[in-house]
């Protein structure tokens, strides 16, 4: 869908003007695009290819199946997350919870929460480098995350970071494994979420 002059005008002046969060919640109720939050700035995200929007729904099915009658939800990527040590607000491909919902005290609709568990990341060619190095660095700094996924499109692989103590492990699946993700219990099989019935 084509945006109007006003919408054109108002993104222009987006890349002068310094946010605060609060100012940030209120654009993106507006806003038919997602955006990400950081230091004051905000920027597009940029829409996932077939692939990656079919990876995150098989995953995000896995897990809401295997999450059915225990106290954790997952949440697609329109739940909003905010990093309260960095000021980071952004949109995971998806997120997991376990227990009660924390929500940032700067979004007074309750949009954006704190206290995710396992966040999710499919990545594509023009992030990928962004999500492996800065945004993770990122999700490890909120005390709730106990895991983070990082799933290829190019290849059957899914790394997941695990939290350790005080240290941080990466542990990689590839082709047709079993990836644990140990923080909600769960296992994903590799030839579920790559499979390809469009092909």
């Amino acid at each position: 869908m084509a945006r109007s002059d006003g919408s054109l005008r108002q993104m222009a002046q987006l890349i002068h003007h310094l946010f605060t969060f609060a100012d940030y919640v209120r654009f993106e109720e507006d806003s038919a695009i997602k955006h990400e939050f950081l230091g004051g700035r905000v920027w597009a995200t940029a829409g996932g290819s077939p692939r990656h929007a079919a990876i995150a729904a098989r995953i995000i099915a896995s897990l809401a199946d295997q999450l059915r009658g225990k106290p954790c939800e997952v949440f697609t990527s329109d739940l909003r997350i905010r990093v309260s040590a960095t000021g980071l607000g952004t949109y995971p491909d998806a997120s997991v919870v376990c227990g009660k919902l924390e929500v940032d005290p700067e979004d007074p609709k309750g949009h954006t929460i704190t206290n995710p568990v396992l966040v999710v990341e499919v990545l594509s060619p023009s992030t990928e480098e962004y999500d492996r190095t800065e945004k993770r660095a990122h999700y490890q700094a909120m005390p709730s995350v106990r895991e983070i996924m990082l799933v290829a499109q190019d290849e059957r692989r899914v790394e997941i970071w695990r939290r350790e103590g005080e240290e941080w492990t990466s542990h990689t699946t590839r082709d047709t494994g079993l990836a644990r993700v140990d923080s909600i219990a769960c296992t994903l099989e590799l030839s579920e979420i790559y499979r390809d019935p469009l092909s």
